[in-house]
């Protein structure tokens, strides 16, 4: 289970305003990835701590609980997000960085010191440490977890009420069967990364016919398998 150990290496060394980033959604085919940054209060000691883990690990529910918990006792959170498109155009891990660097700049106070997941923001100075697995060992890194996957998840299911037929409510825009039966059977909507190797490949197996597209574009009729008429 998470600890607060990494924290109190660095408040052993001064550090009093120490946050936890992670992202959610880097892996996904639709929709943004998004970053947390969390900066919890030091001595913090509540019994919802037990249950913080890797949101992964977590149930919907419990992630929708421990993310009113963490809002109602951090010091200070932020979210950063990178759109699809600029997913496309940078690369996920620049877009992953620029995301996390969003959600470190809106800390209020600002952090002095940073516990990342896995990465580290050379373009950021502070002092900072990428951490291995860090959402299912370090506090603050699990609670920024919790704070970007619900908040990305919000955002995905207003998206299935903008591009029906895809279930993005369901699986968050993630591959899944359901996702790639959708895909080849509707073509990638706007908000697909066109980037990634699985809605690429789809799009050159598909054609386009003029008319009215699943997704909205006008001009388009819908998307049939290559060479069918």
């Amino acid at each position: 289970m998470p600890s607060f150990i990494e924290e109190e290496l660095l408040e052993a060394q001064g550090y009093r305003l120490i946050a936890g980033v992670d992202e959610a959604g880097r892996g996904a085919l639709a929709g943004p990835v998004v970053a947390a940054a969390v900066i919890l209060p030091r001595d913090l000691n509540v019994p919802w701590l037990a249950e913080v883990d890797d949101s992964k690990q977590l149930t919907p529910a419990k992630r929708e609980l421990l993310f009113q918990r963490i809002h109602e006792t951090a010091v200070a959170i932020g979210i950063g997000e990178i759109p699809h498109d600029l997913v496309d155009k940078k690369g996920i891990v620049v877009a992953t960085r620029l995301a996390m660097k969003q959600a470190i700049d809106q800390l209020s106070p600002p952090a002095e010191s940073l516990l990342i997941d896995y990465m580290r923001l050379p373009e950021v100075r502070l002092p900072q440490k990428g951490i291995t697995n860090g959402d299912s060992l370090c506090l603050s890194i699990a609670c920024a977890s919790i704070i970007a996957k619900v908040a990305r998840d919000r955002m995905m299911v207003v998206f299935d009420r903008v591009y029906p037929g895809y279930g993005l409510a369901r699986h968050k825009g993630y591959g899944t069967s359901e996702h790639f039966a959708c895909l080849s059977r509707l073509g990638p909507c706007p908000i697909h990364r066109q980037s990634f190797r699985p809605v690429r490949e789809i799009m050159q197996g598909l054609w386009l016919v003029r008319g009215q597209s699943p997704c909205g574009d006008n001009h388009v009729l819908g998307w049939g398998e290559k060479g069918r008429q």
